[in-house]
């Protein structure tokens, strides 16, 4: 579940990524850690995301949410690259990792199962196609809910 405040902060920090030409993929608001832990992962969508990209964010990110004060107490900011372990999102990305292992979330169940696991062959308007095994699954895109790389392959 995410935080209640997530949503305005994604609001506030997606013009101040696409200023510094980056791009939000992710916030996740850690309130169980003490100070709080506000981690928001940008991408460079021209190059490999590097540290000087999120201190760049980092510190413009700062003064807006500081300004804007979304977040009434004490907290931390971590600004960082998702890395490989993330969810693919953007048509490029199902290109570029065509063959990997994923594994797909699907809400309602699609045919008995919550969760599939195989390579991506590919997307398109209305299904993600997925290899397990030599098997070919069609799974609507209308029922997924997220696909991530499977690092556990």
């Amino acid at each position: 579940m995410a935080h209640p405040l997530v949503p305005q902060i994604i609001d506030l920090a997606t013009p101040v990524a696409e200023e510094l030409g980056l791009e939000v993929v992710g916030v996740v608001f850690h309130t169980n850690q003490s100070p709080p832990v506000l981690r928001v992962d940008i991408r460079n969508p021209q190059q490999d995301t590097g540290l000087n990209d999120c201190e760049k964010m980092s510190r413009a990110l700062e003064a807006s949410l500081d300004t804007a004060q979304i977040v009434p107490d004490a907290y931390v900011l971590e600004v960082s690259s998702p890395g490989i372990s993330r969810q693919l999102v953007t048509d490029r990305e199902f290109i570029s990792f065509k063959g990997f292992p994923v594994i797909i979330s699907t809400s309602p169940p699609y045919d008995g199962q919550q969760e599939w696991t195989g390579q991506l062959i590919r997307r398109d308007e209305t299904a993600l196609y997925l290899n397990q095994k030599g098997r070919v699954v069609e799974i609507p895109r209308s029922l997924i809910t997220k696909v991530q790389l499977d690092e556990r392959r």
